[in-house]
């Protein structure tokens, strides 16, 4: 973080301080709101969550290292008091970025791959110069303030994933962290439930292009008519990516490999160079254009850029995380969270992976898509037995049933088995998967599927090596 006094904290967040002996001292490290992940020289902004309280932890912040709390209450440790925490994070990260007011800000949002486009961004960029990004998948009005705390004097990019769960979110976060270039990947079915259809998903994320200066850049999916369709809705310059032959930043030549690895040839600016991907599955694809698309927009050499992607390596868990055990299984935790589109691209990179070994899928509940729930876990099902999986473990009630009697009906030869959460989903699946098969484990985050796929993910998991 950029250094700044409590003092000058106080004053960029319209605080007050309380039990501040020295007011110069300055703050050095970035912000947290969980008090166990404070750094010495640190800020903790005690929240109050729905199960927790962040004053509750105030003085362990301290204790810690953090130099003071950022609070709405006095808290018998040095603070900086203010009316609402949230606002004031959102405040502290406008006044930083001011500091540095070389430092690109580059927003991305979509419905699905923000995570691991935003990874890829930040492993090409830096042929560009220094870049920070989004910690994790915070992207919301509290991860995406605190991300920007990380920044410092010498940064030049910042890549700052932008959720949204209903209209005017994003928005709100263009205004804590005005972006030059806007990256819209695609509008889908996630959070469907809550926006109410895939227009008003569109109309929510296209507010990032909205926000972007004349002199800006806004990179548009061509290959998704709702994204494509966001031009209009934007000064800036526009720039597409996508397969098809009209987009500016273009795969050709696609191949996977066995393991369902993509390579490709990269196409744009009147030059052209392979790529050759680590990660795994096709969707892959669209992201890496994407990232290209914003290297290539600021003006990275085509070369280089397709050079940094095919080095490029996983770093978010839970999305496509494949881990091969000695005895042959290969478990792919996707379990992040998921939807019908995610589920869609999952089920294809293991088909592509198959190979004429046993296919098991681990799948849980889609919790966002409101009332068209059912519908969306018997698409799902119909899915699986496109796929040729041969078992499919579904957990969860309702919904995982929905999901299992439609991948039943589609294909009767598949072995269905329920499981009530994540941890019978763990035993049944210990019990059933054998030496060799090929596991895919992904469901929504509430689901919990994330432990189960790390657990099976471990040597000695199946029958008979417990």
């Amino acid at each position: 973080m950029i250094p700044l006094s409590l003092e000058a904290v106080a004053a960029a967040v319209g605080g007050r301080l309380c039990d501040v002996p020295d007011p110069s001292v300055l703050v050095t490290a970035p912000a947290v709101v969980d008090s166990r992940a404070v750094e010495r020289g640190g800020l903790f902004a005690a929240l109050a969550g729905e199960h927790a309280d962040g004053h509750a932890f105030a003085a362990d912040a301290v204790k810690a290292g953090a130099v003071a709390v950022l609070a709405a209450r006095p808290v018998g440790v040095p603070a900086v008091v203010v009316d609402d925490v949230l606002d004031a994070l959102a405040a502290l990260a406008r006044t930083l970025l001011a500091e540095v007011p070389e430092a690109m800000v580059i927003g991305l949002t979509g419905s699905a791959g923000k995570t691991s486009t935003k990874d890829l961004i930040a492993q090409v960029l830096p042929e560009l110069g220094p870049t920070i990004a989004t910690v994790k998948s915070f992207n919301g009005e509290i991860g995406m303030p605190l991300a920007v705390t990380h920044l410092d004097r010498g940064v030049r990019y910042i890549v700052l994933e932008m959720g949204a769960r209903g209209i005017g979110h994003i928005a709100h976060l263009t205004r804590i962290a005005p972006p030059t270039v806007g990256l819209v990947l695609n509008v889908g079915t996630a959070h469907v439930g809550e926006f109410g259809g895939r227009e008003q998903i569109a109309q929510a994320k296209g507010e990032l292009v909205e926000a972007l200066p004349v002199k800006g850049l806004a990179i548009l999916n061509a290959d998704d008519p709702l994204v494509a369709a966001m031009a209009p809705r934007t000064r800036a310059q526009v720039l597409t990516f996508g397969i098809g032959q009209d987009a500016d930043v273009r795969a050709v030549d696609v191949v996977l490999d066995s393991a369902g690895r993509a390579s490709f040839t990269l196409v744009a600016a009147g030059s052209k160079a392979r790529v050759e991907l680590s990660l795994h599955g096709m969707h892959h694809v669209s992201n890496a254009l994407a990232a290209a698309a914003v290297a290539i927009g600021l003006g990275a050499e085509v070369e280089k850029t397709a050079a940094s992607l095919s080095r490029a390596v996983l770093v978010a868990s839970g999305r496509m995380e494949v881990t091969d055990r000695p005895d042959g299984v290969r478990v792919i935790n996707d379990a992040f969270n998921a939807n019908p589109d995610s589920m869609k691209a999952a089920l294809t990179a293991l088909e592509a992976m198959t190979g004429g070994r046993r296919t098991v899928a681990v799948l849980g509940e889609m919790k966002e898509l409101g009332a068209d729930g059912g519908d969306g876990h018997r698409q799902v099902g119909r899915l699986v037995a496109a796929a040729g999986v041969n078992m499919l473990i579904a957990v969860g009630g309702e919904d995982a049933q929905a999901m299992a009697d439609a991948a039943q009906e589609d294909n009767p030869r598949l072995q269905v088995v329920s499981a009530r959460d994540r941890d019978h989903a763990l035993t049944l699946a210990r019990d059933l998967i054998e030496p060799g098969d090929i596991v895919l484990v992904k469901g929504s985050h509430s689901v919990g599927l994330e432990h189960t796929a790390m657990c099976l993910a471990q040597p000695g998991t199946v029958a008979g090596d417990r």
